[in-house]
C-alpha cells in the first residue's frame, strides 16, 4: 500500500523504520509536528520521526494544524491508501480522516478501552497495573474510541519506569502495526468495536502533577516516580531547593512524612507508610547524581524537610 506515516517522538521511530523496510508498503511521505526549540542550547530541532524520514529521503510534512487547507491538498495529491499513526500529537479533522481508502490506523500504547488519551503508559505504571499492551485501531473523531484491529500484551515489571515500558511497547507495537497493515491490505482484518465497559482515561502528565506528595504510601510514591520517569520527571523541594528525583527504593523502617534522614546507607524520606530511599537526584541546571553526594554537598539544616 501507499502510506503516509504520522508520528513525532522516539517511540514512533521503530514503527516507521519497520514500514520503511517493508517490502509490501511504500512510505510516500511522513507527517510530524513542526521543528521545535529543545535542549539546553535551545536549538531548533527536528522530531525523531522527521530525522529518520530525512535519512531515507522521504518527504516530511509539518503542518501546524492538520486542518490547514495546504496540508489537506498535499495529502490528497499523495493519494495514500492508508495512514498509520504513532504518537503524532495532534487531533485529525474529518476532512483528513476521510481521504485514505483504508483510513488512519493508530498504534496506541494500551489495551483499549483502558487508558485512552495522551499518557497511557504513565497511567498504567501509576495505577500499578500488572499488564498493559498496545492496540491498533481505526481512528474516528472521538478520543481513541475507534474499533480495534489487534493487540499485543506486556507484563509490567516491578521496577519498570514509563520509559522502560514504552521502549518495549514501541518495538512490539511496530510488529503489530505492520501486521495490521498487511491484513488490511488483503482484506483479512476487520476492526471490532471497543467494549463499553472498562473505559479509563490518561491525560497528559503536567510538570505540576509530577510533584511528589509525601503523605502518600511508599508504594504509591514508588509507582508515581517510575510513572513520570524520564518525562516530565518526578520532583520535590528540599529546604527550598527544587530537585528531580529518580526511581526510589521502598525501605522497611518508618519516618514521619516529609522528614529527611541521612545515614551511611543513604538518604531516606518519610511517607504515609514506610520511608523511601532516594537513589539519585538532579538539582536544577545539573545532571543526575547520587542523592547522598548531593545532600552532603548541599549542607542542609537539621530541620530540612521534603515538600
Amino acid at each position: 500500500m501507499r502510506i503516509v506515516f504520522a508520528g513525532t517522538p522516539e517511540p514512533a521511530v521503530p514503527s516507521l523504520r519497520r514500514l520503511i523496510e517493508s517490502s509490501r508498503h511504500e512510505v510516500v511521505a511522513v507527517v510530524t509536528r513542526p521543528d521545535a526549540v529543545a535542549g539546553r542550547g535551545r536549538k531548533v530541532t527536528r522530531s525523531p520521526v522527521g530525522l529518520l524520514a530525512d535519512e531515507h529521503g522521504i518527504p516530511v510534512l509539518t503542518p501546524r494544524k492538520p486542518s490547514e487547507p495546504d496540508f489537506v491538498d498535499q495529502l490528497r495529491q499523495l493519494a495514500p491508501d492508508c495512514c498509520p499513526v504513532v504518537a503524532y500529537g495532534a487531533l485529525l479533522p474529518k476532512s483528513v480522516l476521510d481521504l485514505p481508502q483504508h483510513g488512519w490506523i493508530n498504534l496506541h500504547f494500551s489495551l483499549l478501552p483502558a487508558w485512552r488519551g495522551a499518557a497511557p503508559v504513565q497511567a498504567a505504571v501509576q495505577a500499578g497495573d500488572e499488564f498493559t499492551g498496545a492496540a491498533t485501531f481505526l481512528i474516528e473523531e472521538g478520543l481513541d474510541t475507534g474499533p480495534v484491529f489487534g493487540v499485543v500484551t506486556e507484563r509490567i515489571k516491578a521496577h519498570d519506569t514509563a520509559g522502560d515500558l514504552l521502549a518495549r511497547l514501541a518495538d512490539s507495537g511496530a510488529h503489530l502495526l505492520e501486521s495490521t497493515l498487511d491484513g488490511v491490505e488483503v482484506g483479512a482484518l476487520q476492526p471490532v468495536p471497543q467494549p463499553s465497559d472498562g473505559v479509563s482515561y490518561a491525560p497528559k502528565v503536567t510538570v505540576e502533577a509530577a510533584r511528589i506528595r509525601w503523605d502518600q504510601p511508599a508504594s504509591a510514591i514508588d509507582r508515581h516516580v517510575r510513572s513520570v520517569t524520564p518525562a516530565p520527571g518526578a520532583w520535590t523541594t528540599i529546604a527550598d531547593l527544587r530537585v528531580k528525583v529518580g526511581p526510589v527504593t521502598v525501605a522497611e523502617h518508618s519516618l514521619p512524612a516529609q522528614t529527611i534522614e541521612v545515614t551511611k546507607a543513604g538518604v531516606f524520606i518519610g511517607t504515609g507508610t514506610t520511608a523511601v530511599r532516594l537513589d539519585a537526584v538532579q538539582p536544577q541546571g545539573k545532571k543526575m547524581m547520587k542523592a547522598l553526594d548531593w545532600i552532603r554537598g548541599a549542607r542542609l539544616g537539621t530541620d530540612a524537610v521534603a515538600e
